[in-house]
């Protein structure tokens, strides 16, 4: 990516592909031969789950202290979820499965996604997160039969998660993508597109930036502005179905954007147009 972006100590970078240059000691991020990159990849990872391991298992402690922004959260999601379940499959007995990318402490598949899927299964890379995920999903006893429960649990790392072949119908990626730099979000979703029925997308909801970037050096996360976005979901061989903007979150925080991504060119689409903000707002983490 050639746009400028900045950091959060206020180091300003001309292109994506400097910054990844300084971070991960290559141009391209992706020299895998190299002894020093593999180094500074793997310095990227732990700082990052380092951080997170320090953080409460909680609302605010997984929503960087915005533990009140859940409700409308879980709203806008939903509206935006909806319709497209009834546009790609119909109101058939069609029986729904989804993954939920990231999924700390299964705040999205309680209060969301087992709403709307059968199954749930969620990946998490930060062990502490996922415990309580389970503790607080594990079915009832006298709802172990239940039409919608959370079924696996993986504690795995996006960047080396391998989806079973055409399990799901949605792959829900919220407020975790940033931690991928760009050679491993798009091998991410090359893999994961496996994962998908027929009439199956993905659905991510992101942080956005004005312009470019802007990396966090406390979490080492990027947060993407959309037109990078379009140009890494191209890259990846996904189009844009949808996008609708978040509404309702405090006027401090970074833009959070809905993107409706598929497999197969769509006849058309409804992409919509966000506000965008001067940095530094707030930022939900996770």
């Amino acid at each position: 990516m050639d746009a400028a972006g900045l950091d959060t100590e206020g180091r300003d970078f001309t292109s994506a592909r400097e910054m990844w240059k300084e971070e991960l000691g290559v141009e391209d991020c992706g020299d895998e031969s190299n002894d020093a990159c593999r180094a500074k990849r793997c310095d990227w990872y732990q700082k990052g789950i380092a951080y997170w391991q320090g953080v409460e298992a909680s609302m605010d402690g997984v929503l960087g202290g915005y533990g009140h922004v859940n409700d409308t959260d879980v709203k806008g999601s939903e509206a935006f979820l909806k319709p497209l379940l009834l546009e790609r499959f119909g109101t058939g007995s069609r029986r729904l499965v989804a993954l939920d990318c990231g999924s700390g402490i299964g705040r999205v598949t309680k209060n969301l996604l087992l709403r709307h899927f059968n199954e749930v299964d969620l990946v998490e890379p930060v062990s502490h997160f996922l415990e309580a995920a389970r503790e607080k999903l594990a079915p009832e006893e006298d709802k172990k039969f239940s039409e919608q429960k959370a079924v696996n649990f993986y504690c795995v790392p996006l960047q080396e998660f391998m989806p079973q072949v055409g399990r799901y119908d949605v792959i829900w990626v919220q407020w975790c993508i940033g931690q991928l730099p760009d050679d491993d979000f798009l091998s991410f979703f090359k893999r994961a597109k496996v994962g998908l029925k027929p009439n199956g997308f993905f659905v991510v909801k992101e942080n956005t930036a004005r312009t470019g970037f802007v990396l966090d050096k406390e979490d080492n996360s990027i947060t993407r502005s959309d037109s990078y976005f379009k140009e890494l979901f191209k890259q990846c061989g996904l189009f844009l179905y949808r996008t609708k903007d978040q509404k309702g979150f405090p006027e401090e925080l970074f833009p959070v954007k809905m993107y409706a991504l598929v497999t197969d060119k769509p006849k058309s689409s409804n992409g919509g147009k966000g506000k965008s903000r001067q940095h530094k707002p707030g930022i939900i983490k996770s």
